[in-house]
């Protein structure tokens, strides 16, 4: 089986030296646990990349490799990490059970250490995927066989890298990174394992190869922060902030230290950004700011869920920016954090969205709950990420207009969220049937511009409005003056490949795709109170072929076009 790498850094943000990828080649085995295909990890089984290629339904699978761990990572504590094996994970290493983890887009790692042995290892991992269970979190992944609407082909097992990564007895576990630019500040909460008395953190922070700014922590608590000055530029001045015209990087490096002894040492950025709502508008870096973002489904046709390469990850980043679009909203998808970091690197907002269930239960409540606050801690480091999306469209409540208890919940998932992290808006609900949010936020795929334009005239109109026949806010709860923006719209479908598909509109060639793409685009631009919008979307996906480029990321038309059509200047 031809084997395609995926062997980047897994984990940008949080980068040690000694570490072992473990993509490429396993044994994989079906329900029986029969080792009788080989599988290219991190590929779910139903991807063509995988080299197996098979969609139909296996809720239990099977993956077993071997590994010898190199000189250099001996005498050191192993832990094994998984980017996301949907949904269930059991893991064995040498005949041993090392760990359980349940939830399906975020990452787990297991200390493996008691259970190695010297020279070949072997791991075993059963993942569980009921493909019909629709109290579990699963975004687009469709509950039936054949893909059809809006649903698409499923994601079983191991679907993002796996990997070994050698620490020292001490070190340090995670960091949480929170941007101040009022004060020129960032604030530095860390936790460390196994502290000794006498150790210190020492951090080191610079910007373009500059040191900025040090300091040595004398560590007395495990868990603490510290606020670190930067003292390096004018906050009125652009010069170093982050935003999608200049996605400015600050590096920082953390060592734990003992005496002249290095513990451990991890290699990290941030970005120096601000999003707020101040006044009832969206405020970047204390400037109005109107977000053009594109809804970005995240998949692939050889690959489904996983991209194919790091190009891959970086090329759609590059193509949402060509198309003048500032932002995408990940839609249904926790998405990989190599997106994340080239979203970082290269200036692109992003709408961090759960992949949700579709019925209300108590144990969809507590999966949801758990897998949404692992997703939330994960990427909370990341300057891309502008705002979080805990639910869509209702999904995983479908009676929240007559039940109180999925009100309830839908309320609980704001303030869960807010309380996890203060500092970016929260859409509790977007679309439609909003209870507490940061912003009203509406699906409306109306393609008259006239009707549009009309409808976004005037606040009341738009409180009034009730596009798909949704009511835009629960019973109980009403606008407080929230700024709106329209996150789903526009969806037209042109065919432009080999793909059969349908969309929410209908183009007949190059020149009417453009008119109506255009229609939609102004009659928003144009409205004196819509903030910001979400246009669906980016490429064609199976049977959708609304995207602005191809399921293989060709453009439909001219992207410079696109851009034009996006910075308000018409056709010409």
């Amino acid at each position: 089986m031809a084997m395609l790498p995926r062997n980047e850094y897994p984990r940008p943000q949080f980068q040690r030296a000694l570490w072992m990828n473990l993509n490429g080649e396993w044994d994989f085995g079906f329900e029986d646990g029969n080792f009788t295909h080989q599988i290219n990890v991190p590929f779910a089984y139903q991807s063509e990349l995988s080299g197996i290629g098979d969609s139909s339904f296996h809720d239990v699978v099977w993956y077993k490799r071997t590994f010898a761990l190199p000189a250099e990572m001996a005498g050191r504590r192993i832990l094994l990490h998984f980017g996301a094996v949907d949904y269930r994970a059991t893991v064995w290493v040498n005949g041993s059970l090392v760990g359980f983890h349940e939830g399906g887009h975020v990452p787990f790692h297991l200390d493996i250490t008691a259970v190695l042995q010297d020279g070949e290892n072997e791991v075993i991992v059963q993942a569980e995927d009921p493909s019909d269970a629709l109290d579990q979190p699963r975004g687009k992944q469709y509950w039936k066989e054949k893909s059809e609407s809006i649903f698409y082909i499923r994601t079983t097992g191991i679907w993002q890298t796996v990997w070994l990564e050698a620490v020292s007895e001490t070190h340090l576990e995670r960091v949480k990174l929170t941007p101040d630019i009022d004060h020129d500040e960032i604030a530095v909460e860390y936790w460390v394992a196994n502290l000794q008395r006498g150790d210190a953190l020492h951090v080191e922070i610079s910007f373009d190869g500059n040191l900025v700014a040090q300091e040595t922590v004398h560590l007395q608590e495990a868990n603490s922060q510290r606020r670190i000055r930067l003292q390096d530029f004018n906050v009125h001045d652009a010069g170093r902030l982050w935003a999608p015209e200049h996605p400015n990087l600050y590096d920082i490096q953390f060592r734990v230290v003992r005496g002249d002894l290095v513990l451990d040492e991890v290699n990290g950025y941030f970005g120096m950004r601000k999003i707020a709502i101040e006044q009832g508008k969206v405020f970047l870096n204390n400037r109005p700011y109107y977000m053009k973002l594109v809804l970005d489904q995240g998949y692939f046709p050889d690959g489904i869920l996983t991209p194919p390469s790091d190009e891959a990850i970086r090329r759609d980043v590059e193509l949402t920016k060509e198309m003048g679009f500032n932002g995408a909203r990940k839609h249904q998808k926790i998405e990989d954090p190599r997106y994340l970091y080239w979203a970082d690197r290269l200036g692109l907002l992003v709408w961090g969205e759960m992949a949700n269930a579709y019925t209300y239960s108590d144990q969809a409540v507590r999966r949801m709950t758990a897998e949404w606050q692992a997703a939330v801690e994960r990427d909370y480091n990341h300057p891309c990420i502008v705002a979080w999306v805990p639910i869509n469209e209702s999904w995983g409540v479908p009676r929240l207009l007559a039940d109180s208890r999925q009100q309830a919940h839908c309320m609980a998932m704001y303030y869960l969220t807010k309380s996890l992290d203060p500092t970016r808006p929260v859409i509790s609900n977007d679309g439609w049937e909003h209870t507490k949010s940061d912003l009203l936020t509406i699906h409306d795929y109306e393609s008259r511009k006239e009707q549009l334009k009309e409808r976004y005239s005037t606040l009341d109109n738009i409180l009034n409005s009730t596009p798909g026949n949704r009511l835009l806010y629960a019973p109980g709860h009403v606008y407080g003056g929230e700024p709106i923006q329209v996150t789903e719209f526009g969806g037209i479908a042109f065919k432009k490949s080999d793909w059969e598909g349908w969309g929410y509109s209908g183009a007949s060639d190059e020149q009417d795709f453009a008119a109506r793409y255009h229609a939609v685009i102004s009659a928003l631009l144009e409205s004196p109170l819509v903030q910001g919008f979400c246009y669906t979307q980016l490429t064609d996906v199976e049977q959708e072929i609304n995207g602005l480029l191809t399921y293989d990321r060709q453009p439909k038309i001219d992207l410079a076009l696109i851009r034009q059509i996006n910075e308000g200047k018409g056709l010409e």
